[in-house]
């Protein structure tokens, strides 16, 4: 059974844990907000390039394009988004649970993220390339995955291209997610920008609008930039989720901390409280036995 010394000890230790907690809970919040802003900023962004490109698919053959060919699946490749650090809950564990999911016989991988190369490394899989990011990416940084991506799509090496990441929708819910990158499928309008529209609206959704020098050659440019996009806007989900997982899982060890150092800090009174009493009752048992 632990001694008073044995508590003190452990007390003192899990309170220089619970500070080391404390502190990297505040550095993930400063960090957490900064890529909260990122994440949402560009989603508007997003919403708008998705109107441009409904409208230039209706305005074109969009089929004719190599980027749009849908063929059948021999070979795909995955785009894993994880973290360089751990601490951060279940993030990483949720995320390469789906990642083992997919068929090793035909599957390829390109790793982003120091947690998803040791467990593809550990499972031996088949890894094409590997890419360090920082913490902030920038989009030059983030457009070589893209590029390599298209590159190994037009080639013939793959048929399809996805990506696992982590979508971030709040600072508690951040869920691992799996998207097509290649072939690009139809665009759709978001909900919030067909409410209230017309047919006819829903249609061309850039009514009004002429495209130089031609639907087709600004179709040309704007896939590709698509794809560039996209990929850097999941970094950018996969950033906020990182972050605001890590916050609450050093918040949540700071209060466990905290609790813990309250229930070994009432033991050890306890213990000391029952030390002082059996101290009395030996002091009174020996007064008696020399009175008597």
């Amino acid at each position: 059974m632990a001694n008073t010394q044995d508590i003190r000890r452990r007390i003192k230790s899990i309170r220089n844990t619970a500070q080391i907690t404390k502190a990297m809970q505040m550095v993930a919040a400063s960090k957490m907000r900064k890529a909260q802003n990122l994440a949402l900023a560009g989603r508007p962004y997003s919403t708008l390039m998705n109107r441009v490109l409904v409208s230039l698919q209706q305005r074109t053959d969009s089929k004719l394009h190599p980027l749009l060919q849908v063929r059948e699946v021999k070979k795909e490749l995955v785009v894993v988004i994880s973290t360089d650090k751990g601490l951060a809950g279940a993030l990483n564990t949720n995320l390469l649970r789906e990642a083992a999911n997919f068929d090793p016989n035909k599957t390829s991988y390109v790793v982003a993220g120091r947690k998803a190369r040791q467990f593809l490394a550990r499972t031996r899989q088949d890894m094409m390339a590997d890419f360090e990011l920082k913490d902030a990416p920038s989009f030059p940084e983030t457009k070589e995955i893209a590029k390599f991506c298209v590159e190994k799509f037009l080639s013939g090496e793959v048929d399809k291209v996805s990506v696992l990441f982590t979508h971030f929708i709040n600072t508690i819910n951040q869920k691992p997610a799996v998207r097509t990158l290649l072939p690009i499928s139809s665009f759709e309008l978001p909900q919030a920008a067909t409410e209230g529209a017309t047919s006819q609206d829903c249609a061309d959704p850039m009514i009004g609008y002429l495209f130089e020098p031609t639907p087709e050659a600004v179709l040309d440019v704007m896939l590709p930039y698509y794809v560039h996009y996209q990929v850097f806007q999941m970094i950018l989900d996969a950033r906020a989720s990182e972050h605001s997982a890590r916050m609450v899982a050093m918040k949540n060890a700071t209060d466990n901390a905290k609790q813990f150092i309250k229930d070994l800090t009432l033991e050890y009174n306890k213990m000391r409280q029952a030390s002082i009493t059996t101290e009395l009752l030996e002091i009174s048992t020996a007064q008696m036995a020399v009175g008597a």
